[in-house]
């Protein structure tokens, strides 16, 4: 390798949603793009997070199906979970996309560099690559999209024990899941779902505590019901492996949990480390997500960074809102961030999906508001499916009658939540939900329904 750098149109370290399609898209119009990763192809919602995890959500849902197949008026004899069968069937998913992300990263025409990258200069990285030498690489453009890794917190005997996290499979045991947030509470689920003996411990007062309380109350009703452990309000002290090879969890009230795996579901850290961006003149914050503005520039000259490592809410889909912002304003436009309107989705079962502000939310911020409720075993056709566990609520504007934010716990609410996301986009007030004609029995038809709770308002 020479010192003389490889020169790039757009150069892209690390491989995630945004900083993929980035590349590929920029390198289809026919620039010179280079895209460094690590080794993940297609990033870590394929190989371990979003992909696999559905997959296996999948899999937990039709075992509560089995479960429950009487009440469908069916007998079902002999189903059981095989713990080679679900890793084949999770294998079987990543891969096939892995490689499907592969091939597209070919047919592209951009330079695909499997190595570790370091800033040693503005816009300019030298990569340890993978099967052994070097490469100096320099853009015009540079994009950093490396993103976060599981948080581990100092706990006595944490490391020694060694607990397993979100980015690995998890065998079917006794199961302790440290964190109610949202990847706690999938993974609580899923697994208690597919047999195991699963214990819940979180610090905070209740599950989900960026939800309402009576969302986070439901959610808890839900989980009970699956015969889940769940300990709020308590924090882990120690880890200990015991000598007949399980583990000994230490609660701060005394108490004390036994389990064959402790998962750590404690949040995520951004993957700055070691990257060199001292030297490029990017700046990090204090928590080091890399800072940027509104629209995802940072502090150092044509240099953007996007995805989680950027400080954006940690979904799919917002990376792949963020390299729209970039691709466009990589082309002169002035896109940002400011004022998306962010859903998402927690995949238990039911679903929880939100979007918009929750009535808490909005009562801080100082609006006058209606609340909409409705069970979900009013809906038609949640009764159908034989699915009435949870309900809906959505906050509303009193002096403008427009939708502020929606919860919805229920069967399908992840598919049903984008109808409800249009309507604040377009700024329909809450009576045009009310009396728009939608397909009978669909579970987006309660939408007729969770508006109509409200009191009346004339047809606009």
């Amino acid at each position: 390798m020479t010192d003389q750098p490889e020169e790039f149109d757009l150069l892209v370290v690390g491989g995630g949603k945004a900083g993929k399609t980035l590349s590929m898209d920029v390198a289809r119009s026919g620039q010179r793009v280079a895209m460094v990763e690590r080794g993940m192809i297609g990033g870590s919602c394929i190989n371990v997070a979003c992909i696999p995890t559905k997959a296996l959500v999948t899999s937990a849902r039709a075992a509560r199906q089995l479960r429950d197949a009487s009440a469908l008026g069916l007998t079902v004899e002999g189903g059981r979970v095989d713990i080679d069968l679900l890793r084949a069937h999770k294998q079987d998913v990543v891969e096939g996309m892995v490689a499907a992300n592969r091939q597209q990263f070919l047919d592209s025409g951009l330079h695909l560099v499997i190595g570790e990258a370091r800033f040693v200069g503005p816009r300019t990285v030298r990569v340890a690559l993978a099967d052994g030498g070097e490469r100096l690489l320099r853009g015009s453009d540079v994009v950093i999209n490396t993103g976060t890794r599981p948080h581990l917190p100092s706990v006595p005997g944490m490391a020694e024990a060694g607990v397993l996290t979100s980015d690995e499979l998890l065998r079917l045991a006794r199961l302790v899941v440290l964190g109610g947030g949202t990847v706690g509470v999938e993974f609580a689920q899923m697994f208690a779902l597919f047999g195991s003996a699963v214990t819940l411990v979180e610090g905070g007062p209740r599950l989900l505590t960026r939800e309402d309380p009576d969302i986070s109350d439901a959610v808890m009703r839900v989980f009970l019901d699956d015969g889940i452990d769940v300990r709020v309000g308590v924090a882990v002290a120690r880890i200990d492996r015991e000598a007949d090879g399980s583990l000994r969890v230490t609660l701060d009230d005394g108490s004390v949990v036994i389990g064959d795996d402790v998962l750590v579901a404690a949040g995520r850290e951004p993957v700055t480390d070691g990257l060199g961006l001292d030297v490029a003149g990017v700046r990090l914050s204090e928590r080091s997500f890399v800072e940027v503005d509104e629209h995802l520039r940072t502090s150092a000259e044509r240099t953007w960074a996007a995805g989680d490592v950027a400080g954006s809410p940690q979904f799919t889909h917002v990376s792949l809102d963020d390299y729209r912002i970039i691709r466009a304003n990589l082309a002169g436009g002035r896109r940002s961030t400011a004022d998306r309107l962010i859903p998402y989705t927690v995949f238990t079962t039911p679903e929880l999906a939100r979007v918009g502000l929750t009535e808490t939310e909005a009562r801080r911020a100082g609006y006058d508001i209606q609340v909409a409720h409705l069970p979900v075993a009013a809906i038609p056709r949640a009764r159908t499916l034989r699915q009435t566990q949870g309900m809906w609520k959505a906050v509303i504007d009193t002096s403008t009658d427009r939708i502020l934010g929606a919860a919805l716990l229920g069967a399908e609410a992840g598919e049903v939540i984008t109808s409800v996301q249009l309507a604040m986009l377009a700024g329909m007030p809450w009576p045009a939900l009310r009396d728009t004609v939608i397909t009978h029995p669909t579970m987006t038809e309660g939408l007729n329904l969770l508006f109509a709770s409200l009191e009346s308002s004339p047809v606009r």
